[in-house]
C-alpha cells in the first residue's frame, strides 16, 4: 500500500534517529521553509583578490551620494570594499624615520634597524615610505617603497626582521639605505585560545588594564639595577616589567625617584638587550611567564576583533578594548585616506555603536578617566554629547551638555551590545539590561531585564523586529518584552563536546550570530570542540518555529562574519582559511587569508579565482518503522501504518519522488538496520525530474530517509515522498 512521508520541520538532535521518529534528524547545508526542507543557495566571491588575516566584523552603509561600501575588518587590517575593488584604511599608529637595511647572502630575511622603540611586535604589519639609497642588492628601493611587510620577529625594541618573497642573491647590504615606516595598529591574534604554553603577550588575558610607563634613562644590555622609568607609582613594590622582548625582575620600587630597582635581567627565558630612553615598559606581574602552564579558566589570550557602525557616512572602527577609529565616506576622501583615532574619545573599550536616532557614540566596558586605559572598567559605560563625538568637550559630563556615564551592577564585564528599535541591549556575563533615550538631564535610562542569561560572546546577538535573540552559557534565549529561553531540538548537540561537533567554549569571543533575512533564519557561527577556527553554524528560523515546534538544524557552513542584506540584495559574509598565505598585499603573511562572499546566490560555491565546486545540500530523517492493526482475536486487518513500534519487519517495493524544486540528479538513500545498533545498510537510487517512480527491494525493521544532491549545478526542495510498503513478518 502506498504511504505518504511527512517529518516535522527542523531536525531533533536531542534523541537518537530511533526516538526521532516522524522527525528529520541531521543534515548540512539544508534549510526549511513553509515546513518543506531544501538545499541552502550558493556564494560567490566578492571581489578578485583575499584579504590578510581573519574577519571579524562586516558593515555595510552608504554615503550621502548613494556610494555603496563594505568595511571589513580582519585581525590584521581594516578594509574597505567598494565597486568591486578593496581598499587598505587601516590606521597608522607611528611613522618612523630613519630606518636601515640589512640582509644576508641567501637569506629572505632583511633586518630593520631604528633608532628609537618601535613598539612592534610578531606579525605587526609596516609599510615603507621614502625608500632610498638600496643598491646591488636583490631588494631594491621598489622592493620597499609602498609595500606592506608582517613583522616576522622583534630582536629588540629598536630593531625588527621581515621575511621577504625571495632569498638575497646580490650584494648584501649593512645598516644601509634609508626609509620611514609607517606602522599599523595592532588588532590581535586570528584565534582565541586558553593559556597552556602561551605567553600572555600584550593581548589581554586575565590582567586587564596593566601598568605601564617609559624608560626615563636607557639601558644597556650589562644594567642590573637601577632603572629609571618615566614614573613608577601604578607598579607594584615588586615584581617584573617587559621592555621590547626582555622581562625584567625587580624586587624594590621607589616611587621618589622613580627607580625600580634589585632585579635580575633576561627572566622568563628572554634576553637582556639595549634600551633606549623613552621605550615602553610594561608591568607583566601577573603575566603568565613563557612555558608557565596555566588552565583555562583564569587565563585567555583575546583574539583580535573590531566593532563597526555609521555615524552618517561616517565608519566607526573600534579595536576591542583599545581605541576607535573614524573614517570618512564621502566621495571626496574615501578610499585613498586612512581611519584615523577619533580625538578625545575613550582609548580602550571592550564596545561601541551609534546610538539611534538620536546619535551618540556609546562606549561600553570604557574608561572611568579618558585617556586612561588604565582606568579601563569592564562594567563602564560612557556615551558622547549628542551630535558631538570628535571635540574637546564631547565626552567631558556638564549640565549644558548630554554626554554622560552609567556603571552596570549585575556581571563582570560587559560582554555586547546591540540597538533595538525602541532601546540599546546591553548584556554583561550574566544579564541583560535595556538602555533608552529618554533626554536631558539623564539622557539615557537604565533598567535590568533578565539575569542568569549572560551572553557568551560579544558577537553572539541579534535584534529581529522588535525581539533579540542570543547565545548564552548553556543556551538560547529571546527577549520582546518579556525574557524567554528559547526551545532548541539541537541544544545537546552544540553544547556537547560529542564528536568534536559541539562548540568550543574557550573561543567564545569568535562565535558571531547572522541574520539572514531573506529565509527568516539566525545563524550562530562557532567554532567546534575540536577547532580553534570557526567551522560549524547552528540555525534557528524565526518565521517558521512556534513555540511547540521550534525549527532548527546544524552545518558545516563556517563563516567568521555576517553582513546581512540591506544596501546590497543579498547577504555578505567572510571565510578564513588559517593554511592560505598567498596573499597579494602583504609580504610575509603568515596569518592565514579571508575570502568575502555574497550568499545566497546560485546553487554552488564559487570561490577565489571563479572555481566552482559543487555544494551538498543532504537531510536525513529519524528512523521510521511499520506496524500492523490486529483485531480483538489477533487477526491482521487494514492497512500499515508507518508510525509503528518495530514489530514487524518493513518491506518497500518502490518509492514515488515528489520534488516541489529539481534541477539535475537528487540520490536517495534508504538507509535501513534491524535494531538500532545494528550495522546501517545503505540502498541508493538516483531521480531527476522525468522519475516516475522506482522500484526497490528494500527491507528491515528501521528505514532513515536521506536525500542529498551530489554534484554542481543541481538543487532540490522537498515535496512529500510516498512509499509503497508491507510488513514482512516478525524476523
Amino acid at each position: 500500500m502506498l504511504q505518504k512521508l511527512g517529518f516535522a520541520p527542523g531536525f531533533n538532535k536531542q534523541v537518537t534517529e530511533t526516538g526521532a521518529e516522524g522527525q528529520w534528524f541531521d543534515g548540512d547545508n539544508v534549510r526549511f521553509r513553509y515546513g518543506s526542507p531544501e538545499k541552502i543557495g550558493g556564494w560567490e566571491q566578492l571581489g578578485s583578490n583575499k584579504l590578510t588575516g581573519a574577519a571579524r566584523a562586516i558593515h555595510n552603509w552608504d554615503n550621502n551620494v548613494g556610494i555603496k561600501y563594505s568595511a571589513i575588518g580582519t585581525n590584521r587590517i581594516l578594509y574597505v570594499f567598494s565597486d568591486g575593488e578593496y581598499y587598505d584604511i587601516h590606521p597608522i599608529r607611528t611613522t618612523i624615520t630613519g630606518a636601515n637595511f640589512t640582509s644576508t647572502a641567501g637569506s629572505p630575511t632583511v633586518t630593520i634597524t631604528v633608532s628609537s622603540n618601535h613598539g612592534l611586535l610578531d606579525n605587526d604589519i609596516v609599510l615603507f615610505d621614502a625608500v632610498s639609497g638600496l643598491s646591488g642588492s636583490t631588494f631594491t628601493n621598489a622592493t620597499f617603497e609602498d609595500e606592506k611587510f608582517m613583522v616576522t620577529s622583534v630582536p629588540s625594541s629598536t630593531s625588527f626582521t621581515i621575511t621577504m618573497a625571495t632569498n638575497e642573491a646580490g650584494t648584501p647590504v649593512t645598516n644601509a639605505g634609508s626609509a620611514s615606516i609607517l606602522c599599523y595598529f595592532n588588532v590581535g591574534p586570528a584565534t582565541q585560545e586558553s593559556g597552556f604554553g602561551w605567553s600572555s603577550g600584550l593581548f589581554g588575558g586575565v590582567v586587564n588594564g596593566e601598568a605601564t610607563s617609559t624608560l626615563a634613562t636607557a639601558l644597556t644590555d650589562t644594567t642590573t639595577t637601577n632603572i629609571v622609568l618615566a614614573s613608577s607609582n601604578s607598579f607594584p613594590a615588586s615584581g617584573t616589567i617587559r621592555i621590547g622582548t626582555e622581562d625584567i625582575s625587580y624586587t624594590a620600587n621607589n616611587t621618589g625617584t622613580n627607580t625600580l630597582s634589585g632585579g635580575a635581567r633576561g627572566v622568563n627565558g628572554t634576553t637582556k638587550a639595549t634600551h633606549s630612553s623613552s621605550a615602553a615598559v610594561t608591568d607583566i606581574t601577573q603575566f603568565t611567564a613563557w612555558g608557565e602552564e596555566t588552565s583555562s579558566s583564569d587565563f585567555t589570550i583575546n583574539p583580535g576583533l573590531w566593532v563597526l557602525d555609521n555615524y552618517g557616512q561616517k565608519l566607526i572602527a573600534l579595536i576591542y578594548n583599545g581605541k576607535c577609529f573614524e573614517w570618512d565616506g564621502a566621495p571626496s576622501n574615501a578610499v585613498n585616506t586612512r581611519a584615523t583615532v577619533i580625538p578625545n574619545a575613550p582609548t580602550a573599550s571592550r564596545h561601541v555603536l551609534v546610538s539611534t536616532p538620536d546619535r551618540h557614540l556609546v562606549f561600553f566596558g570604557t574608561e572611568t578617566s579618558v585617556g586612561d586605559p588604565l582606568t579601563q572598567d569592564d562594567m563602564f559605560i560612557r556615551f558622547s554629547d549628542q551630535e558631538n563625538i570628535d571635540q574637546s568637550d564631547s565626552y567631558t559630563v556638564r549640565a549644558e551638555n548630554t554626554a554622560g556615564t552609567q556603571r552596570l551592577s549585575d556581571g563582570s564585564r560587559i560582554m555586547g551590545a546591540i540597538k533595538g528599535r525602541d532601546a540599546i541591549y546591553v548584556w554583561t556575563d550574566t544579564a541583560l539590561f535595556l538602555m533608552q533615550f529618554v533626554g536631558q538631564p539623564f539622557t539615557f535610562a537604565f533598567s535590568q531585564v533578565g539575569t542568569n542569561c549572560g551572553l557568551l560572546g560579544k558577537n553572539a546577538c541579534r535584534e529581529v523586529d522588535g525581539s533579540v535573540y542570543w547565545m548564552s552559557e548553556n543556551g538560547f534565549f529571546s527577549y520582546d518584552g518579556q525574557l524567554k529561553t528559547l526551545p532548541c531540538l539541537v541544544e545537546d548537540f552544540v553544547y556537547s563536546t560529542n564528536a568534536g561537533l559541539g562548540i568550543n567554549t574557550v573561543a567564545r569571543d569568535l562565535v558571531n550570530c547572522g541574520l539572514n533575512n531573506l529565509y527568516g533564519e539566525i545563524n550562530w557561527f562557532y567554532c567546534s570542540a575540536s577547532s580553534s577556527v570557526v567551522d560549524r553554524v547552528v540555525t534557528f528560523n524565526y518565521l517558521d518555529s512556534t513555540r511547540e515546534r521550534p525549527v532548527w538544524t546544524v552545518g558545516s557552513l563556517a563563516r567568521t562574519a555576517w553582513q546581512d542584506s540591506s544596501i546590497f540584495s543579498k547577504p555578505h559574509a567572510s571565510l578564513y582559511d588559517p593554511n592560505d598565505n598567498n596573499c597579494y598585499d602583504v609580504t610575509g603573511n603568515t596569518q592565514g587569508l579571508t575570502v568575502y562572499y555574497e550568499q545566497e546566490t546560485g546553487t554552488d560555491q564559487v570561490n577565489y579565482g571563479g572555481v566552482t565546486t559543487a555544494l551538498i545540500g543532504t537531510i536525513t530523517s529519524g528512523a521510521f518503522d511499520i506496524t500492523q492493526r490486529r483485531s480483538n482475536t489477533g487477526q491482521v486487518v487494514g492497512t500499515p501504518d508507518l508510525r509503528g513500534d518495530g514489530e514487524f519487519i518493513m518491506r518497500i517495493s518502490r518509492f514515488i519522488p515528489d520534488f516541489i524544486e529539481q534541477t539535475g540528479t537528487t540520490a536517495v538513500n534508504f538507509k535501513t538496520r534491524i535494531y538500532p545498533n545494528s550495522t546501517t545498510v545503505s540502498n541508493n537510487f538516483t531521480c531527476d525530474s522525468t522519475t516516475t517512480f522506482k522500484s526497490t527491494r528494500v527491507r528491515a525493521r528501521e528505514v532513515e530517509l536521506q536525500i542529498a544532491n551530489t554534484t554542481s549545478g543541481e538543487n532540490w526542495k522537498l515535496g512529500t515522498f510516498r512509499l509503497d510498503i508491507s510488513p514482512g513478518g516478525r524476523r
